[in-house]
């Protein structure tokens, strides 16, 4: 029980690798995304417990025993075993929203952006690009009525300019563009876990200056938490008027 504490430090430490490596791992070519989130779901919350267990039972050891360097080493790991436990604690006290289960969102529901370069065989995707009509439509204008065009009084091709140069600042790779019809289509990552979401932008000219449609689609799962509507507002915020 004499080395308790850097036990309890060890383990920490090598939990710290191990949920990096959740988040982080696809991003390192390690696996897919979805196996990234699957551990993460399935696997923090017992780590975590082990981790502040271990901690804290270190901590009131070493204490009772007036270690200071033991007290330090399980009160290091306890802290990160709570930090580890956050997520279960915080759902837990205040359960989130649930999404919609859509992973789908256009600016433009009745004529939705087409793709022509990405198609689905694209790599770890399970969802098709095939706009899903009418159901979708309306699921989509409940849970996000927002969603909407760029109505812009730029020239069309200054418009389109512009918004490459948003897409490229947003970290999108880009697959394809075509100026002459004023479309691209871009992969975009989300930070955590790497997940792939598939983006068509086009550029219409209108009589008061351009409008600007955009599709943004998940490769996985039924519902995306959000972050395809979230992407599309941050890229009309940074776009301007």
């Amino acid at each position: 029980m004499r080395n308790f504490g850097i036990i309890a430090l060890i383990t920490a430490m090598l939990g710290t690798i191990a949920v990096a490596l959740m988040l982080f791992g696809a991003r390192l070519g390690l696996w897919l995304p979805i196996t990234g989130f699957g551990l993460y779901r399935n696997y923090l919350t017992p780590l975590g417990a082990v981790i502040a267990g271990l901690g804290l039972l270190a901590l009131i050891v070493h204490l009772l025993r007036k270690e200071t360097g033991g007290s330090l080493a399980g009160g290091f790991a306890l802290l990160v075993g709570l930090a580890a436990l956050a997520p279960m604690i915080a759902t837990t006290l205040n359960p989130p929203l649930r999404a919609a289960p859509i992973h789908d969102i256009t600016t433009d529901t009745d004529n939705p952006p087409a793709f022509e370069w990405l198609d689905d065989t694209r790599a770890g995707a399970t969802n098709t690009l095939a706009y899903a009509g009418a159901d979708l439509a309306r699921a989509q204008a409940e849970a996000y009525p927002d969603i909407a065009p760029i109505e812009t009084t730029q020239p069309a091709d200054a418009a389109y300019q512009r918004a490459l140069v948003v897409a490229q600042d947003m970290g999108w790779e880009i697959i394809g563009a075509d100026a002459s019809r004023r479309r691209f289509e871009a992969v975009a990552h989300t930070s955590v876990f790497y997940f792939a979401d598939d983006v068509v932008v086009v550029v219409t000219e209108t009589n008061a200056g351009s409008r600007v449609d955009m599709r943004s689609v998940s490769r996985v799962g039924r519902s995306d938490q959000g972050v395809n509507a979230a992407r599309i507002r941050d890229f009309q915020e940074r776009f301007g008027a």
